[in-house]
């Protein structure tokens, strides 16, 4: 997948030369002509650079970086500004608000290369350290760690546009009984199956982790509280189907679903909710998708009893 580069500039004359100097490059290229334009667009498409012009009518650059640099979601995302003028004490002062480069107009276009190839080296480094400080070393899924962060840009991003946003919380039925009669190999086995089961379910802009222990958690963006409900029902079936085998024994493992959706402002209440779901399950018979919501409500889903807890006001 190509690395995205976002131009902000009111200049069509100044698009226009770097889509021509970069044209050549595995880049895919997104233009925005004012400041609140090229917010809006790195906050949906999320840009591995942004090259943003200094000069714009307000918000100018120095205020598009400060916003930029002010939201969860587009916080990490290397800045490099363009200009024709500019003093030393303004050089510093982008600096401090967070950009890494300048580049003066009017530029060459192999400088223009050399600088981006650069920042965007700089840029798959620095995700390349991030990603490995994330990832689970049992079952290769992301971790809590990863799941924290993600869950901060993801519901900036729902409160932002008002998209929808799930979660998903899944444990794994009698784990411990599965430890002690099996021995602890055997339950890391169990966890990896679980974990591709999980991730062979879900859509590739679906966030699958080990959220701790026999836990894991699924961030589902743009997926209403339906939508969550029957992919942890697919999820579930998935995995009581799937039989796991030990020393010429066949174990069957099951997992128990809590689902909560988010409303503007409720980062908490939306893992709360989905724990709260997910202990209901596990106190109400196992192997049972629970989601949280205002009424104790029982239907059927898939042949087993799927239940709406009371668990939120």
């Amino acid at each position: 997948m190509p690395q995205k580069v976002l131009i902000v500039d009111d200049s069509p004359t100044i698009r226009r030369i770097i889509q021509r100097s970069l044209r050549d490059e595995p880049l895919e290229l997104l233009f925005a002509s004012t400041g609140t334009e090229g917010l809006s667009l790195a906050c949906s498409a999320l840009p591995d650079l942004i090259l943003l012009d200094v000069e714009m009518p307000p918000p100018d650059g120095f205020e598009t970086c400060r916003l930029l640099k002010s939201l969860e979601a587009t916080a990490g995302i290397p800045v490099v500004f363009l200009t024709k003028r500019i003093t030393t004490l303004e050089k510093i002062s982008g600096l401090d608000l967070g950009a890494i480069d300048y580049i003066t107009k009017p530029f060459q276009s192999a400088e223009l290369k050399a600088r981006v190839r650069a920042s965007l080296r700089t840029k798959y480094m620095f995700d390349l350290l991030a990603r490995k400080a994330m990832i689970d070393g049992v079952t290769g899924l992301w971790n809590r760690t990863y799941f924290d962060h993600r869950l901060a840009q993801e519901t900036s991003l729902s409160n932002r546009y008002g998209s929808a946003l799930s979660i998903i919380m899944a444990d794994i039925d009698w784990f411990k009984s599965i430890n002690d009669t099996h021995g602890h190999p055997f339950g890391d086995q169990v966890l990896r199956n679980v974990a591709n089961v999980l991730v062979s379910c879900c859509r590739k802009e679906d966030h699958v982790c080990r959220y701790g222990g026999e836990e894991f958690v699924i961030l589902t963006p743009r997926i209403p509280l339906a939508g969550a409900l029957a992919l942890a029902e697919r999820a579930r079936q998935a995995i009581s189907g799937n039989v796991v085998a030990h020393s010429g024994a066949e174990v069957r493992v099951t997992c128990s679903f809590g689902v909560s959706e988010f409303t503007p402002g409720g980062q908490e209440a939306l893992v709360d909710g989905a724990d709260a779901a997910l202990y209901h399950a596990k106190q109400n018979g196992r192997n049972r998708v629970v989601s949280a919501g205002n009424n104790l409500k029982t239907r059927v889903v898939g042949g087993v009893q799927a239940e709406t807890a009371g668990l939120l006001t």
